[in-house]
């Protein structure tokens, strides 16, 4: 973009309907936007390695939740390769009493309710390793996470009560993660999220409007950053942060738990690639990632507009109360220059 048009800008996002504000001058140079409190900061190189006293790691299963499944390792290697376990301290109870179909609103009813706190709460141990992130995986590691997150999906699925699965990594302690070990999670509820209602609804304004998937129609290269056979990787148009990715799948897919072996390797080649990036350019920062899928049930007219996609967002900066009390957010970085960044920015792989 011409140095002319570097001033603020007021953005609609057409998926979650949300106001963004681009401000570059609240901010330095984008490349010089970096976390100020890294992950994983530089250890000094004479010190002794730590030895970590965690239950995610091989061989102290037996402190952790009760296991749902794992994914064995070769027999020379360790006893497992993934780990699916109940969460220690669940948002909500499996074991409690789900709720009856009348308790439970229709999405988007209004006015107060209560039921009882039913759910799953699960957690993905991503690596037997202490010292391994995701990304530090192969492409065909990061593949088998991606497919114990699907395949627990599935199970959930079954249940009559559960309405919906949010898959989401939180890594760092800013971003939400209380232990250090690789790990992600999931939620699944006895309703319908209110986000996922309005990013359906938003998503269905323009179906009806364009007769189009908003997310299918996603085309400029300004604000790609790289693609492969099955996904597009983009700083979407309206990203609410500065550096948020989006990873979408290039053909029209609903729910995110119907991928296949091959597709899996290809995302997960590509989210292997973009966490690297992030910790590289922007100094190993704090993130969180989300798949946005959709709820199980939905009407097959509903359809043609519900795509699912994966969300990264770096948490580098503090939201405050315009945030807050608005719903919109403001960006120090318009998203065409975020990813020529990335798109420029080389990682091994």
């Amino acid at each position: 973009m011409a140095e002319a048009s570097r001033t603020s800008e007021a953005r609609r996002d057409s998926v979650f309907g949300r106001w963004v504000v681009f401000s570059p001058a609240r901010s330095r140079r984008p490349t010089d936007l970096k976390s100020h409190n890294p992950t994983n900061p530089s250890p000094d190189p004479g010190a002794e390695a730590p030895k970590p006293s965690c239950p995610f790691c091989a061989g102290r299963e037996s402190e952790c939740a009760p296991e749902i499944f794992r994914v064995p390792a070769p027999p020379e290697a360790s006893p497992w390769r993934i780990r699916v376990i109940e969460n220690l301290y669940p948002a909500l109870r499996r074991d409690a009493e789900p709720p009856a179909p009348e308790e439970v609103p229709p999405d988007g009813e209004p006015g107060e309710r209560a039921v009882r706190g039913f759910g799953f709460h699960d957690v993905v141990i991503e690596t037997p390793r202490h010292d391994v992130r995701l990304w530090d995986l192969d492409a065909e590691g990061v593949r088998d996470v991606l497919l114990a997150y699907a395949r627990r999906v599935r199970q959930l699925a079954e249940h009559p009560a559960v309405k919906y699965v949010q898959v989401f990594k939180n890594h760092g302690a800013s971003a939400g993660a209380s232990m250090a070990h690789s790990h992600s999670q999931m939620l699944g509820t006895p309703f319908v999220p209110p986000c996922v209602t309005t990013r359906l609804n938003c998503m269905k304004e323009v179906f009806d409007r364009s007769g189009n998937c908003s997310l299918c129609e996603i085309r400029s290269k300004d604000i790609l950053i790289s693609g492969t056979p099955n996904f597009s990787a983009i700083v979407p148009f309206a990203a609410s942060y500065p550096f948020e990715i989006w990873i979408i799948p290039q053909q029209h897919i609903s729910y995110f738990h119907e991928i296949d072996h091959d597709k899996a390797l290809d995302l997960g080649s590509l989210l292997k690639t973009m966490l690297q990036k992030l910790s590289k350019q922007l100094n190993d920062p704090p993130f969180n990632f989300m798949i946005h899928s959709t709820p199980f049930g939905l009407s097959s007219s509903c359809l043609p507009y519900a795509h699912w996609f994966l969300q990264i967002v770096p948490q580098l900066s503090v939201i405050g109360g315009f945030e807050i009390g608005s719903g919109c957010y403001i960006n120090p970085v318009f998203p065409e220059d975020a990813a020529k960044i990335m798109r420029e920015l080389d990682c091994l792989t």
